[in-house]
């Protein structure tokens, strides 16, 4: 049981540090890149040294091969004059002369060595930091590119949200108008009941109440003879003899 609770406290470790990790990774990555070419600017200058100092043994090699040259005929003179003696030394010179040229020229092969194999690992290394550097303006790009679409999609999530309520308001608000128009409605229908303002309507809509002509009465009228009609007249015949009398006139 112990031992499952450490494995598990030890994982929701890896899993927070690793949740840190990749939300700064960038920032990570920045930095690694920088120690990168901190490091690369020392190789540099290490390589600048290891090749001022290849050169400098080069022009050591050089005082040699010039000496050794010298000292060669300065011994063969002193041999044909006979002085062995000085013959001698010259050769002992010469000795320790061939003797730096030997510890120096295998010297100068392995710097060279050294600086073409420093050289190659420079240059592939800045191929790397280049590429990786690409690589995270890239994602650096895409997530700002992610972050601009996100804070659209929110705000567009935002205003549909904000429209789809107030499109509802809109439509809660119409319901309410229809519903008053209609108690308005009802309301004048109940007071025209009550009043008999609806029975009067409904006569003069028939043409059955006195002093209300329709449009075919008024033509009847117009087409007849002048004074063809008595004031003195109690009733009308309604239009195409229908021989329903009309209220009384007062």
């Amino acid at each position: 049981m112990w031992k499952q609770l450490v494995t598990l406290i030890r994982g929701t470790a890896h899993e927070a540090g690793q949740a840190a990790v990749d939300k700064r990774a960038l920032v990570i990555l920045d930095q690694q890149i920088r120690d990168a070419q901190t490091a690369q600017g020392k190789a540099r200058d290490d390589l600048a040294t290891l090749t001022a100092r290849r050169r400098l043994i080069e022009k050591e090699l050089e005082s040699l091969v010039a000496q050794r040259g010298k000292y060669e005929s300065s011994a063969r003179a002193a041999m044909q004059r006979g002085d062995m003696d000085l013959a001698r030394e010259v050769a002992e010179r010469l000795a320790s002369i061939e003797s730096e040229e030997a510890t120096k020229t295998p010297q100068i092969a392995d710097m060279r060595t050294a600086e073409d194999r420093i050289r190659g690992i420079i240059k592939q290394s800045d191929t790397k930091i280049q590429a990786l550097a690409r690589e995270v303006e890239v994602v650096r790009a895409n997530e700002s590119v992610q972050k601009a679409q996100a804070s659209v999609a929110a705000s567009y999530g935002g205003t549909l949200s904000s429209m789809g309520s107030a499109a509802d308001s809109l439509k809660r608000i119409k319901e309410q108008q229809a519903i008053r128009d209609e108690k308005f409605r009802a309301s004048a229908e109940l007071e025209d009941m009550r009043t008999g303002a609806d029975l009067d309507t409904k006569l003069r809509n028939a043409g059955l109440l006195e002093g209300s002509s329709s449009a075919d009465d008024i033509l009847a009228r117009l087409a007849g003879p002048q004074g063809g009609s008595s004031d003195g007249d109690e009733t009308k015949r309604l239009p195409n003899d229908t021989g329903i009398r009309a209220l009384p006139r007062e």
